[in-house]
Protein backbone atom coordinates (compact mmCIF):
# COMPACT_ATOMS: atom_id res chain seq x y z
CA UNK A 1 0.00 0.00 0.00
CA UNK A 2 1.43 3.50 -0.86
CA UNK A 3 2.00 6.12 1.28
CA UNK A 4 -0.73 8.03 -0.51
CA UNK A 5 -3.22 5.42 -0.23
CA UNK A 6 -2.89 5.28 3.40
CA UNK A 7 -2.96 8.38 4.09
CA UNK A 8 -6.81 8.73 1.92
CA UNK A 9 -7.59 5.18 3.71
CA UNK A 10 -7.01 7.40 7.38
CA UNK A 11 -8.77 10.20 6.56
CA UNK A 12 -11.52 8.44 4.77
CA UNK A 13 -11.86 6.36 8.43
CA UNK A 14 -11.67 9.46 10.63
CA UNK A 15 -14.53 10.78 8.76
CA UNK A 16 -16.79 8.32 8.95
CA UNK A 17 -16.34 7.99 13.01
CA UNK A 18 -16.35 11.46 13.30
CA UNK A 19 -19.75 11.16 11.27
CA UNK A 20 -21.27 7.82 13.51
CA UNK A 21 -19.71 9.57 16.61
CA UNK A 22 -22.00 12.79 15.32
CA UNK A 23 -24.95 10.99 14.54
CA UNK A 24 -24.39 8.70 17.77
CA UNK A 25 -24.09 12.36 19.75
CA UNK A 26 -27.24 13.47 18.42
CA UNK A 27 -30.68 13.59 20.74
CA UNK A 28 -34.14 14.21 18.82
CA UNK A 29 -36.89 15.50 21.08
CA UNK A 30 -40.49 14.87 19.65
CA UNK A 31 -42.40 17.70 20.51
CA UNK A 32 -45.71 18.10 20.03
CA UNK A 33 -47.81 21.20 19.64
CA UNK A 34 -50.88 23.51 18.87
CA UNK A 35 -49.63 25.83 16.25
CA UNK A 36 -50.56 26.56 12.90
CA UNK A 37 -50.56 29.41 10.46
CA UNK A 38 -48.51 32.34 10.79
CA UNK A 39 -48.00 31.34 14.90
CA UNK A 40 -46.52 28.04 13.41
CA UNK A 41 -43.69 30.60 11.37
CA UNK A 42 -42.60 31.93 14.91
CA UNK A 43 -42.31 28.79 16.04
CA UNK A 44 -39.72 27.12 13.15
CA UNK A 45 -37.88 30.53 13.84
CA UNK A 46 -37.22 29.40 17.11
CA UNK A 47 -36.66 26.01 16.77
CA UNK A 48 -34.25 26.78 13.77
CA UNK A 49 -32.23 28.89 16.23
CA UNK A 50 -31.99 26.63 19.01
CA UNK A 51 -30.83 23.93 16.44
CA UNK A 52 -28.40 25.93 15.00
CA UNK A 53 -27.12 26.99 18.61
CA UNK A 54 -27.45 23.34 19.21
CA UNK A 55 -26.03 20.93 16.83
CA UNK A 56 -26.30 18.11 18.69
CA UNK A 57 -30.39 17.68 19.49
CA UNK A 58 -32.84 17.74 16.85
CA UNK A 59 -36.18 19.13 17.53
CA UNK A 60 -39.22 17.24 15.79
CA UNK A 61 -42.07 19.28 15.78
CA UNK A 62 -45.68 17.99 14.98
CA UNK A 63 -48.72 20.06 14.83
CA UNK A 64 -51.31 17.80 16.23
CA UNK A 65 -54.37 20.13 16.64
CA UNK A 66 -56.13 22.71 19.13
CA UNK A 67 -55.68 22.20 22.86
CA UNK A 68 -58.34 20.27 23.43
CA UNK A 69 -56.86 17.85 20.62
CA UNK A 70 -53.73 17.53 22.23
CA UNK A 71 -55.33 16.23 25.69
CA UNK A 72 -57.51 13.16 23.68
CA UNK A 73 -54.46 12.32 21.45
CA UNK A 74 -51.89 12.26 24.61
CA UNK A 75 -54.86 10.29 26.55
CA UNK A 76 -54.94 7.80 23.52
CA UNK A 77 -50.89 7.58 22.68
CA UNK A 78 -49.89 7.07 26.83
CA UNK A 79 -51.26 3.97 27.04
CA UNK A 80 -50.37 2.83 23.70
CA UNK A 81 -46.62 4.27 24.46
CA UNK A 82 -46.66 6.63 21.42
CA UNK A 83 -46.54 9.69 23.58
CA UNK A 84 -44.30 12.52 22.62
CA UNK A 85 -40.91 13.91 24.47
CA UNK A 86 -42.11 17.24 25.53
CA UNK A 87 -45.47 18.86 24.44
CA UNK A 88 -47.71 22.05 24.89
CA UNK A 89 -50.28 22.04 27.77
CA UNK A 90 -53.12 24.65 28.03
CA UNK A 91 -52.33 26.49 31.65
CA UNK A 92 -55.66 24.71 33.10
CA UNK A 93 -55.20 21.51 31.85
CA UNK A 94 -52.04 20.22 32.43
CA UNK A 95 -53.24 19.77 35.90
CA UNK A 96 -54.88 16.71 35.32
CA UNK A 97 -51.45 14.75 33.62
CA UNK A 98 -49.53 16.17 36.27
CA UNK A 99 -51.69 14.34 39.17
CA UNK A 100 -51.20 11.35 37.18
CA UNK A 101 -47.59 11.37 36.95
CA UNK A 102 -47.36 11.68 33.11
CA UNK A 103 -45.58 14.82 33.46
CA UNK A 104 -41.77 14.92 34.88
CA UNK A 105 -41.19 17.75 37.87
CA UNK A 106 -39.22 20.33 36.37
CA UNK A 107 -38.58 22.05 39.59
CA UNK A 108 -35.25 21.15 39.72
CA UNK A 109 -34.73 22.14 36.15
CA UNK A 110 -35.90 25.91 36.63
CA UNK A 111 -34.50 26.65 39.85
CA UNK A 112 -30.71 25.98 38.33
CA UNK A 113 -31.61 28.02 35.54
CA UNK A 114 -31.36 31.89 35.24
CA UNK A 115 -34.33 32.04 33.89
CA UNK A 116 -36.33 31.69 36.45
CA UNK A 117 -35.46 35.05 37.37
CA UNK A 118 -36.15 36.46 34.31
CA UNK A 119 -39.89 35.88 34.13
CA UNK A 120 -42.24 37.67 34.80
CA UNK A 121 -44.23 36.47 38.11
CA UNK A 122 -47.67 35.56 36.67
CA UNK A 123 -45.39 32.76 34.05
CA UNK A 124 -43.97 31.32 36.85
CA UNK A 125 -47.04 30.91 38.31
CA UNK A 126 -48.38 29.53 35.55
CA UNK A 127 -46.72 26.37 35.33
CA UNK A 128 -46.57 25.64 39.48
CA UNK A 129 -49.37 22.55 40.39
CA UNK A 130 -49.22 21.12 44.25
CA UNK A 131 -46.05 22.94 44.65
CA UNK A 132 -43.87 21.51 41.72
CA UNK A 133 -43.76 23.07 38.20
CA UNK A 134 -44.95 20.68 35.32
CA UNK A 135 -44.28 23.49 32.47
CA UNK A 136 -42.61 26.58 31.86
CA UNK A 137 -44.81 28.84 29.76
CA UNK A 138 -44.24 29.79 26.48
CA UNK A 139 -47.73 31.37 24.95
CA UNK A 140 -49.02 33.60 27.55
CA UNK A 141 -52.26 35.51 26.37
CA UNK A 142 -55.74 36.94 27.63
CA UNK A 143 -58.88 37.68 25.81
CA UNK A 144 -58.99 41.27 24.11
CA UNK A 145 -61.98 42.88 22.04
CA UNK A 146 -60.54 43.29 18.47
CA UNK A 147 -63.28 45.65 16.18
CA UNK A 148 -63.59 46.36 12.54
CA UNK A 149 -63.14 49.73 12.08
CA UNK A 150 -64.54 50.25 8.97
CA UNK A 151 -67.55 48.16 9.51
CA UNK A 152 -67.86 50.47 12.64
CA UNK A 153 -67.89 53.97 10.37
CA UNK A 154 -70.76 52.17 7.56
CA UNK A 155 -72.84 51.38 10.33
CA UNK A 156 -72.46 55.06 11.49
CA UNK A 157 -69.99 55.51 14.06
CA UNK A 158 -67.83 58.92 13.64
CA UNK A 159 -66.14 58.16 16.58
CA UNK A 160 -65.32 55.19 18.59
CA UNK A 161 -68.20 54.09 20.93
CA UNK A 162 -67.55 52.96 24.65
CA UNK A 163 -66.89 49.27 24.84
CA UNK A 164 -66.42 48.97 28.53
CA UNK A 165 -70.05 47.22 29.87
CA UNK A 166 -71.80 44.58 28.61
CA UNK A 167 -74.92 47.11 27.31
CA UNK A 168 -71.97 49.40 25.51
CA UNK A 169 -71.12 46.17 23.45
CA UNK A 170 -74.85 45.31 22.62
CA UNK A 171 -75.77 48.71 21.67
CA UNK A 172 -72.75 48.77 19.35
CA UNK A 173 -73.73 45.33 17.96
CA UNK A 174 -77.40 45.88 17.66
CA UNK A 175 -76.67 49.47 15.20
CA UNK A 176 -74.30 47.48 13.40
CA UNK A 177 -76.58 44.45 12.85
CA UNK A 178 -79.57 47.34 12.47
CA UNK A 179 -77.60 48.96 9.28
CA UNK A 180 -75.44 46.09 7.71
CA UNK A 181 -77.26 43.11 9.01
CA UNK A 182 -79.03 42.69 4.69
CA UNK A 183 -75.03 42.53 3.98
CA UNK A 184 -74.69 39.79 6.11
CA UNK A 185 -72.70 41.38 8.92
CA UNK A 186 -73.25 40.60 12.24
CA UNK A 187 -72.32 42.96 15.24
CA UNK A 188 -70.44 40.58 17.71
CA UNK A 189 -69.10 37.17 17.30
CA UNK A 190 -70.74 34.57 19.75
CA UNK A 191 -67.73 34.34 22.18
CA UNK A 192 -65.67 31.18 22.33
CA UNK A 193 -64.88 29.76 25.83
CA UNK A 194 -61.64 31.84 26.50
CA UNK A 195 -63.72 34.64 26.18
CA UNK A 196 -66.51 33.69 28.24
CA UNK A 197 -64.47 32.88 31.03
CA UNK A 198 -62.96 36.48 30.56
CA UNK A 199 -67.03 37.74 30.47
CA UNK A 200 -67.57 36.24 33.47
CA UNK A 201 -64.38 37.25 35.21
CA UNK A 202 -65.13 40.91 34.31
CA UNK A 203 -68.49 40.33 35.96
CA UNK A 204 -66.84 39.85 39.14
CA UNK A 205 -66.97 36.10 38.84
CA UNK A 206 -65.31 33.03 37.81
CA UNK A 207 -66.03 29.37 36.91
CA UNK A 208 -63.80 28.09 39.29
CA UNK A 209 -62.16 29.35 41.94
CA UNK A 210 -58.37 29.70 41.22
CA UNK A 211 -57.58 29.48 45.21
CA UNK A 212 -59.60 27.78 46.94
CA UNK A 213 -60.90 25.72 43.85
CA UNK A 214 -64.94 26.06 44.84
CA UNK A 215 -66.75 25.95 41.70
CA UNK A 216 -68.42 29.04 40.89
CA UNK A 217 -70.56 27.82 37.77
CA UNK A 218 -73.73 28.70 39.61
CA UNK A 219 -72.74 32.07 41.38
CA UNK A 220 -74.95 34.97 40.58
CA UNK A 221 -72.56 36.60 38.44
CA UNK A 222 -71.71 33.59 36.57
CA UNK A 223 -75.45 32.94 35.92
CA UNK A 224 -75.50 36.69 34.80
CA UNK A 225 -73.06 36.51 32.71
CA UNK A 226 -73.77 33.44 30.78
CA UNK A 227 -77.72 34.91 29.97
CA UNK A 228 -75.93 38.09 28.56
CA UNK A 229 -73.48 36.12 26.61
CA UNK A 230 -76.53 33.69 25.28
CA UNK A 231 -78.65 36.48 24.49
CA UNK A 232 -76.42 37.89 21.75
CA UNK A 233 -77.57 34.49 19.44
CA UNK A 234 -80.86 33.75 20.55
CA UNK A 235 -82.46 37.45 21.96
CA UNK A 236 -80.65 40.05 20.15
CA UNK A 237 -79.66 37.67 17.13
CA UNK A 238 -76.36 40.14 17.07
CA UNK A 239 -74.19 36.53 17.13
CA UNK A 240 -74.70 34.13 14.47
CA UNK A 241 -75.63 30.71 16.09
CA UNK A 242 -72.42 29.77 13.67
CA UNK A 243 -70.43 30.48 16.00
CA UNK A 244 -71.75 29.07 18.59
CA UNK A 245 -71.37 25.68 17.08
CA UNK A 246 -68.35 25.64 15.94
CA UNK A 247 -66.32 28.50 17.51
CA UNK A 248 -63.71 28.94 14.86
CA UNK A 249 -66.81 30.49 12.74
CA UNK A 250 -67.03 33.11 14.39
CA UNK A 251 -63.59 34.27 13.96
CA UNK A 252 -62.71 33.53 10.46
CA UNK A 253 -66.40 35.98 10.13
CA UNK A 254 -64.25 38.76 11.52
CA UNK A 255 -61.59 37.82 9.44
CA UNK A 256 -63.59 38.05 6.10
CA UNK A 257 -65.17 41.21 7.41
CA UNK A 258 -68.36 40.07 8.16
CA UNK A 259 -68.31 40.58 11.57
CA UNK A 260 -68.25 44.00 13.36
CA UNK A 261 -66.82 43.08 17.04
CA UNK A 262 -64.94 39.99 18.53
CA UNK A 263 -63.87 38.96 21.70
CA UNK A 264 -60.78 36.76 21.33
CA UNK A 265 -57.14 35.95 22.30
CA UNK A 266 -53.90 37.75 21.96
CA UNK A 267 -52.53 35.16 20.06
CA UNK A 268 -55.59 35.71 17.45
CA UNK A 269 -53.65 39.34 16.70
CA UNK A 270 -51.38 38.31 14.01
CA UNK A 271 -53.66 36.83 11.80
CA UNK A 272 -56.32 39.14 12.25
CA UNK A 273 -53.83 42.30 11.53
CA UNK A 274 -52.84 39.95 8.17
CA UNK A 275 -57.05 39.56 7.01
CA UNK A 276 -57.84 43.31 8.08
CA UNK A 277 -54.51 45.50 7.88
CA UNK A 278 -55.23 48.91 8.80
CA UNK A 279 -59.49 48.46 9.97
CA UNK A 280 -58.43 46.58 12.72
CA UNK A 281 -58.56 47.92 16.20
CA UNK A 282 -57.59 46.22 19.17
CA UNK A 283 -59.19 47.05 22.57
CA UNK A 284 -58.98 45.95 26.75
CA UNK A 285 -61.98 43.59 27.18
CA UNK A 286 -64.93 45.04 28.89
CA UNK A 287 -65.28 45.61 32.75
CA UNK A 288 -68.65 45.34 33.20
CA UNK A 289 -68.54 45.16 37.26
CA UNK A 290 -64.37 45.14 37.43
CA UNK A 291 -61.61 44.75 35.59
CA UNK A 292 -60.50 41.45 35.77
CA UNK A 293 -59.34 38.95 32.80
CA UNK A 294 -58.03 35.31 32.44
CA UNK A 295 -54.86 34.43 32.32
CA UNK A 296 -54.33 31.81 29.22
CA UNK A 297 -52.11 30.06 26.57
CA UNK A 298 -49.86 27.18 27.25
CA UNK A 299 -46.40 25.94 28.36
CA UNK A 300 -43.73 23.05 26.92
CA UNK A 301 -44.21 20.28 29.82
CA UNK A 302 -41.68 16.91 29.29
CA UNK A 303 -43.18 13.21 29.47
CA UNK A 304 -42.15 11.41 32.98
CA UNK A 305 -41.60 8.77 30.14
CA UNK A 306 -38.31 9.81 28.43
CA UNK A 307 -35.29 9.15 28.96
CA UNK A 308 -33.34 11.07 30.96
CA UNK A 309 -30.90 12.15 28.00
CA UNK A 310 -34.12 13.49 26.15
CA UNK A 311 -35.32 15.23 29.49
CA UNK A 312 -31.95 17.11 29.40
CA UNK A 313 -32.37 18.08 25.75
CA UNK A 314 -35.94 18.89 26.19
CA UNK A 315 -34.96 21.23 29.08
CA UNK A 316 -32.62 23.15 27.22
CA UNK A 317 -34.96 23.64 24.42
CA UNK A 318 -37.65 24.42 26.87
CA UNK A 319 -35.60 26.97 28.71
CA UNK A 320 -34.48 28.87 24.73
CA UNK A 321 -37.87 29.11 23.72
CA UNK A 322 -38.44 30.87 26.86
CA UNK A 323 -35.63 33.08 26.73
CA UNK A 324 -35.57 37.08 25.91
CA UNK A 325 -34.65 36.72 22.29
CA UNK A 326 -36.86 33.75 22.05
CA UNK A 327 -39.84 35.24 23.16
CA UNK A 328 -39.41 38.81 21.77
CA UNK A 329 -39.82 36.38 18.55
CA UNK A 330 -42.68 34.90 19.58
CA UNK A 331 -44.59 38.05 20.73
CA UNK A 332 -43.57 39.66 17.48
CA UNK A 333 -45.08 37.04 15.29
CA UNK A 334 -48.38 35.73 17.23
CA UNK A 335 -49.49 38.88 19.60
CA UNK A 336 -49.12 36.24 22.60
CA UNK A 337 -48.08 38.77 25.36
CA UNK A 338 -44.06 38.46 26.68
CA UNK A 339 -42.99 35.98 29.40
CA UNK A 340 -39.51 37.14 29.48
CA UNK A 341 -38.71 40.49 31.21
CA UNK A 342 -36.38 41.25 28.84
CA UNK A 343 -38.41 41.00 25.91
CA UNK A 344 -39.50 44.19 25.14
CA UNK A 345 -36.10 45.80 25.09
CA UNK A 346 -35.48 42.76 22.10
CA UNK A 347 -35.30 44.49 18.67
CA UNK A 348 -38.00 42.17 16.80
CA UNK A 349 -40.46 43.32 19.96
CA UNK A 350 -39.49 46.81 20.31
CA UNK A 351 -40.28 47.09 16.23
CA UNK A 352 -43.61 45.52 16.39
CA UNK A 353 -44.52 47.64 19.59
CA UNK A 354 -43.56 50.53 17.30
CA UNK A 355 -45.17 49.49 13.96
CA UNK A 356 -48.00 47.06 14.85
CA UNK A 357 -50.91 48.80 16.74
CA UNK A 358 -52.80 47.44 19.22
CA UNK A 359 -50.05 44.51 19.96
CA UNK A 360 -49.84 45.99 23.35
CA UNK A 361 -52.97 46.00 24.76
CA UNK A 362 -52.17 42.52 26.39
CA UNK A 363 -49.82 44.17 28.34
CA UNK A 364 -51.83 46.93 29.72
CA UNK A 365 -54.33 44.28 30.75
CA UNK A 366 -51.39 42.45 32.74
CA UNK A 367 -52.34 44.64 36.04
CA UNK A 368 -55.81 43.06 36.30
CA UNK A 369 -55.07 39.67 34.72
CA UNK A 370 -55.39 36.44 36.49
CA UNK A 371 -54.02 32.80 36.56
CA UNK A 372 -57.19 30.09 36.40
CA UNK A 373 -57.43 27.58 38.66
CA UNK A 374 -55.46 23.64 37.48
CA UNK A 375 -57.32 21.01 39.44
CA UNK A 376 -57.91 17.53 37.62
CA UNK A 377 -61.31 18.38 37.12
CA UNK A 378 -60.86 21.15 34.93
CA UNK A 379 -60.24 19.62 32.19
CA UNK A 380 -63.65 17.66 32.26
CA UNK A 381 -64.96 21.25 32.79
CA UNK A 382 -64.11 22.84 29.75
CA UNK A 383 -64.51 19.57 27.59
CA UNK A 384 -68.12 19.36 29.08
CA UNK A 385 -68.67 23.41 28.60
CA UNK A 386 -68.42 23.50 25.41
CA UNK A 387 -72.37 21.51 25.22
CA UNK A 388 -73.91 23.81 27.66
CA UNK A 389 -73.11 26.63 25.93
CA UNK A 390 -74.74 25.70 23.05
CA UNK A 391 -77.72 24.43 24.63
CA UNK A 392 -77.96 28.12 26.11
CA UNK A 393 -76.64 29.84 23.52
CA UNK A 394 -79.09 28.31 20.94
CA UNK A 395 -82.33 28.93 23.64
CA UNK A 396 -82.62 25.35 24.27
CA UNK A 397 -82.25 24.99 27.73
CA UNK A 398 -82.34 27.77 30.58
CA UNK A 399 -79.29 29.38 31.17
CA UNK A 400 -79.88 29.19 35.10
CA UNK A 401 -81.49 25.92 35.46
CA UNK A 402 -78.36 24.67 33.02
CA UNK A 403 -75.72 26.05 34.90
CA UNK A 404 -77.09 25.08 38.35
CA UNK A 405 -76.90 21.29 36.86
CA UNK A 406 -73.78 21.63 35.45
CA UNK A 407 -72.30 23.11 38.88
CA UNK A 408 -73.83 19.60 40.05
CA UNK A 409 -71.80 17.71 37.62
CA UNK A 410 -68.68 19.22 38.08
CA UNK A 411 -68.66 18.77 42.00
CA UNK A 412 -69.54 15.53 41.77
CA UNK A 413 -66.54 14.68 38.86
CA UNK A 414 -64.46 16.90 41.43
CA UNK A 415 -65.41 14.05 43.94
CA UNK A 416 -64.58 11.21 41.84
CA UNK A 417 -61.39 12.19 40.86
CA UNK A 418 -59.83 13.23 44.10
CA UNK A 419 -60.81 9.71 44.90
Amino acid sequence: MTPKLRTALALSLSVLCATTASAQAEVTVQFWHSFSKGNEKALEQIITNFEAANPDIKIDADFIGNYNDIVTKLQAAIPANRAPDAVIMEVTRYGLFADRGVLADLTGYLDADPLKEQLFDFARKVGVYNGKNYIIPFNSSTPVLYYNKDILTRAGFTEEPALKTYDDVLKVARQITEKLGSEGISGVAAPGQFARWGLVMDNDSNLIDPDSNEVLLDAPNTIEAYQWMASLVHEHKVASPDGVTEEDNGRDAFWAGKVGIMFNSTGNYTQSRKALGDKLAVRPMPCNKVCSVPIGGAGIGILSSAKQEVKDAAYKFISFAASAESNAIWFAGTGYMPINKGATSQPAAAEALKTQPGIDVAIEQLEFAHGRPRPPVVTWMRSSEYDQWQAMALGQRDVAETLKAFATSTRNESQRLSN
